[in-house]
């Protein structure tokens, strides 16, 4: 009797671009696949946090929609998170610009009934942050949960740092914007879903502003870090998979039209995983 294939799922980074991994899991969803294990950088390990803890693409769809209609609420519990010692803007003599504590974020933000430990998901999962004074790639599969996501999502400018494990973790955007590669052992198929993008000129104007210059060129690196590991020697077969999304990377008040834009995707997930699913039935 044939096994049933193991099916890699990896998510990358993007910021709020990242809600257009929500109808990739739909599609997965309708198609009664369930991934063997989940990969996920920045946002992509949120939202592969979710799923792995038994949340439908709907699901998580409805939440991030619910979560961000009102700019108001948002706008009044991002407050609440602000520094709230003159102290904390600084740090070693110099002015400090990200001081949002991303732990607090994902305690803020994510849904109230999420799993706080690795052990307690339904889907193993690999969450990638960068181990900054180690200048390597961390793979968090085991413990605390949240402070593997923050650490994750800590991307400079806009988050401190987060400590796990007694190391000062970042983004895993820096190192590994998609890690298709965490995924890739054991796996027959991996479905790498990237959302990172690049940088658009959306006024016309040729010439973007200070925050839009930085982060368009975060994603530009990414974008040079994915093409070169694509290049490199995987054993599956890797399914790339790139949702439309014309959103920014801090447009999370637009979750409804990252997600509904996204939509589109659905049918070319289904009928690339049905190729890969024929081709491996023939081997």
């Amino acid at each position: 009797m044939k096994r049933e294939p193991r099916i890699g799922l990896a998510l990358s980074g993007g910021g709020a671009r990242g809600l257009g991994h929500v109808p990739v899991l739909e599609a997965l969803d309708e198609m009664g696949i369930r991934p063997s294990v989940i990969a996920g950088t920045s946002i992509g390990a949120v939202v592969g946090a979710g799923y792995a803890a038994g949340m439908t693409g709907s699901d998580i769809s409805r939440y991030a929609i619910e979560m961000f209609k009102n700019r108001t609420d948002v706008l009044g519990r991002l407050w609440q998170l602000r520094p709230k010692r003159m102290r904390d803007l600084f740090s070693e003599g110099g002015f400090t610009i990200g001081q949002f504590d991303a732990e607090r974020v994902m305690e803020t933000f994510l849904p109230p009934g999420l799993p706080k430990t690795f052990e307690d998901l339904t889907i193993p999962l690999k969450v990638v942050a960068t181990d900054f004074y180690g200048r390597k790639e961390a793979v968090l599969d085991s413990g605390q949960l949240f402070p593997a996501l923050a650490a994750s999502a800590a991307i400079p400018m806009l988050f401190r740092p987060v400590r796990v494990d007694g190391q000062a973790m970042v983004d895993g955007g820096v190192i590994n914007p998609l890690p298709f590669d965490v995924v890739s052992k054991g796996a027959d198929i991996v479905i790498a879903v990237d959302i990172v993008g690049g940088p658009v000129d959306r006024n016309g104007r040729g010439m973007p502003g200070s925050l839009e210059a930085i982060y368009g060129a975060t994603q530009l690196l990414m974008q040079s870090i994915m093409a070169e590991k694509l290049r490199g020697p995987h054993a599956p077969q890797v399914v790339v998979i790139q949702p439309p999304v014309k959103a920014r990377v801090l447009d999370f008040m637009k979750a409804a039209q990252i997600i509904h834009g996204a939509e589109p995707v659905k049918e070319e997930v289904k009928r690339l995983v049905d190729k890969q699913m024929a081709l491996l039935a023939k081997n």
